[in-house]
């Protein structure tokens, strides 16, 4: 797409140099052939140092855009960078893409969907009503028990198992609300890469990234019913207990555990070896590893486990 239509499709001004765009990224990634957005001011570092074609920006946010990226100014970045988010959305199917590859001795059932494009690798077994979108690729030795989905352009590694009825790929919960508290979904152009080694067990859902890739990263074990969304990335060796969860571009060190119905808040960054008791709600980064953690607020497990032996002698 000319950055002059997207200039249309956005009602903005263009008064630049014309150029083609193949796509959209996050102000630290895009390429001079992308287009990035900005919607806070606490990103103006990122802004100054884009290499990005052009950025959705707002008038207070001007100034910030380097010379040799077009600013795109409009009321509402973030309901602008919405709207064009489904322009540069892939098909869901492409029957373009050449035929799935099956590796050898990989047994796959007949009741399973392979789409064009997709890969699968050697001795792997897909069990039946599994899904493997367009593009979609497998490594070697892994199982996939019966109804699990895995989205278009997602990555699953070598000697893997996920369990019935997960989801890997779905998009991530994202969505603009203007003015009038009118909501407009961003179409989740990313994916997600599960490294070699991992275990998930059933009803996880893993969502795809806005842009870029949700990472799951090497021997990481997920329990049932588990939410992991967009951009997070998961380090390795960690484990999810059932219930818990992570919201959105929240990153985990290696070998951290997450205990049941605990939750992290989004954007958060956690220090390796942290270990969260059962029903923990981490707000706040972590920075120190080795630590065990619990309650909400969060405190060190042991002085929560104080603090409610105090709390019940109050109330006695």
């Amino acid at each position: 797409m000319t950055l002059s239509k997207i200039a249309e499709l956005l009602n903005t001004e263009f008064n630049a140099q014309e150029r083609e765009i193949s796509g959209m990224n996050a102000l630290k990634d895009a390429t001079p052939s992308e287009v990035s957005f900005v919607a806070n001011s606490k990103y103006i570092k990122d802004i100054e140092e884009t290499k990005a074609a052009a950025v959705i920006v707002p008038a207070s946010l001007v100034e910030h855009v380097p010379e040799n990226c077009v600013a795109l100014v409009v009321e509402n970045s973030y309901w602008s960078m919405a709207i064009l988010s489904k322009y540069f959305a892939p098909v869901i199917e492409d029957d373009t893409l050449p035929h799935a590859e099956i590796g050898e001795g990989s047994r796959v059932s007949p009741k399973a969907e392979i789409a064009n494009g997709a890969k699968i690798g050697k001795n792997c077994t897909i069990l039946a009503h599994v899904y493997i979108g367009a593009e979609a690729v497998v490594g070697d030795n892994t199982i996939i028990y019966p109804n699990v989905t895995i989205y278009r352009d997602c990555k699953v590694g070598s000697d893997c198992i996920i369990h019935s009825n997960s989801a890997i790929g779905a998009d991530g919960f994202g969505f603009a609300t203007n003015n009038l508290g009118e909501h407009k979904k961003i179409y989740q152009n990313g994916n997600v890469v599960i490294e070699d080694d991992v275990e998930i067990g059933s009803n996880v859902s893993v969502d795809r990234a806005v842009f870029g890739t949700t990472l799951i990263k090497r021997g990481v074990r997920i329990d049932n019913l588990v939410q992991i969304g967009h951009n997070c990335e998961i380090g390795e060796y960690s484990v999810f207990v059932a219930q818990s969860g992570c919201a959105g571009s929240t990153k985990l060190g290696r070998n951290v555990v997450v205990g049941g119905q605990s939750a992290f808040a989004g954007h958060l960054t956690i220090a390796p070896f942290s270990t969260f008791a059962a029903r923990s709600g981490i707000t706040n980064d972590i920075k120190e590893s080795g630590k065990t953690y619990g309650g909400f607020p969060l405190l060190e497990q042991r002085t929560w486990l104080k603090l409610q032996v105090k709390i019940a002698r109050l109330l006695k």
